[in-house]
């Protein structure tokens, strides 16, 4: 797999066939991004597992934070992480402990070492992409970010790509 490239049949899939998230770094603090990509993730459907150690026990945007991967009480479809590079890649082998179907590194976190264990245990891996961002460009939905997606267009979409 190409990390430097991603076509958008990739990231549509993953995108289609994730309902739930665990995200790794999850902040309760409201101006975090973290915080502003899970309450966005919500609002398009996906459930939104929040793991941070400090936090745990808490409840962030009506779910329950818990401390590691492996404390989350049912199976998740997609690990997204919100930590550093270095971090990254003891958060992928518990992704592949835990049977996670996608590990997703955040913008700026790139760990090829991880992805590579990642994909050799069958697990699809994206690196320094946002979903919430990648949901919007494809879909079209330019609310809460602005951002120019190059797919609107006066046709109907039919979802993700």
């Amino acid at each position: 797999m190409n990390h430097d490239s991603y076509s958008d049949a990739y990231i549509g899939a993953i995108l289609r066939e994730t309902r739930k998230i665990a995200m790794v770094g999850a902040s309760p603090n409201w101006n975090r991004p973290s915080f502003f990509a899970m309450k966005y993730l919500q609002s398009k459907g996906y459930r939104v597992i929040p793991v941070n150690p400090a936090a745990a026990g808490q409840e962030i945007l009506g779910e329950p934070v818990y401390a590691t991967l492996a404390d989350i009480p049912e199976p998740v479809d997609m690990v997204d992480i919100f930590r550093n590079s270095e971090a990254a890649g003891a958060i992928a082998d518990e992704a592949i402990t835990c049977g996670a179907r996608t590990v997703w590194m955040q913008l700026g976190v790139r760990n090829d070492d991880a992805a590579a264990r990642a994909e050799a245990a069958g697990l699809r891996v994206v690196m320094n992409r946002c979903p919430k961002i990648e949901f919007g460009r494809l879909t079209g939905a330019l609310s809460w970010g602005g951002i120019n997606s190059g797919v609107i267009s006066s046709r109907r979409r039919r979802g993700i790509a």
